[in-house]
């Protein structure tokens, strides 16, 4: 059974997340504040694969409750639940660990596909590891085991969440060749994905701000003006 946390103060939201992924085949968690939350998740991490936070909850907000559960696991799919006006709060999900968000009024196919997507890259994340193909990547200082799924710069590890390690293997065995955001959104988040592709750009501003000395200067994931991005040693 695919079990999912959803975390939201408002019942009548929660009830309609919960009734929709329950149809679905999800098994649901739910919390009504961020500590109940994290509470929750440290009881059942091994089980759930999925976590839904609003970001305007009572107490510890959205932000605070996707940093720590991104601090606890770097596999857990993570969405934010945001807000039509919130812009800036979408940005600010991405940026502190979460994989996607959903716009608030949401319909239960645009829900539930966003869910399907994530959840079939959180497992693919599981299941990989044991798959016997090229083990590792290495570009420069740069090495990305494909087996353990991690990043070294130099010996030393880098943190990093699934789509970011995603996009790095993208980058790592694309060296060189320009990458049109469509091109990483279909590689990354699946040619069903049902977002914007901003969030190509939010993951890449998170990732240089992991590897690039200089972030606002990088060096190694350069923009291609009209296009999207390139990996350069």
């Amino acid at each position: 059974m695919r079990k999912a946390l959803v975390c939201e103060d408002e019942t009548s939201i929660r009830e309609f997340v919960v009734i929709n992924l329950n149809r679905a085949g999800y098994e649901v968690v739910e919390a009504g504040s961020g500590e109940e939350a994290l509470r929750l998740f440290d009881e059942q991490r091994d089980e759930i694969d999925i976590a839904l936070l609003d970001i305007m909850l009572p107490g510890m907000d959205g932000f605070a409750v996707c940093r720590e559960l991104r601090l606890r696991s770097s596999t857990l799919g993570i969405i934010m639940l945001t807000a039509r006006t919130q812009e800036m709060e979408k940005v600010g999900g991405l940026m502190m660990g979460a994989d996607d968000y959903v716009t608030k009024p949401f319909s239960p196919s645009e829900l539930v596909a966003r869910v399907d997507a994530l959840h079939r890259r959180v497992l693919s994340a599981k299941v990989e590891p044991s798959v016997n193909y090229l083990e590792e990547v290495g570009c420069g200082d740069f090495v990305l085991n494909l087996r353990s799924r991690t990043l070294k710069r130099a010996g030393q590890p880098i943190e990093m969440t699934q789509v970011e390690f995603q996009i790095m293997e993208f980058f790592l065995t694309s060296e060189g060749k320009a990458l049109s955001r469509e091109d990483i959104l279909h590689r990354v988040w699946g040619e069903d994905y049902y977002g914007e592709e901003k969030i190509v750009d939010v993951n890449i501003r998170r990732l240089r701000m992991k590897i690039e000395e200089d972030p606002s200067n990088p060096r190694h994931i350069t923009t291609v003006w009209g296009m999207g991005y390139k990996w350069t040693d």
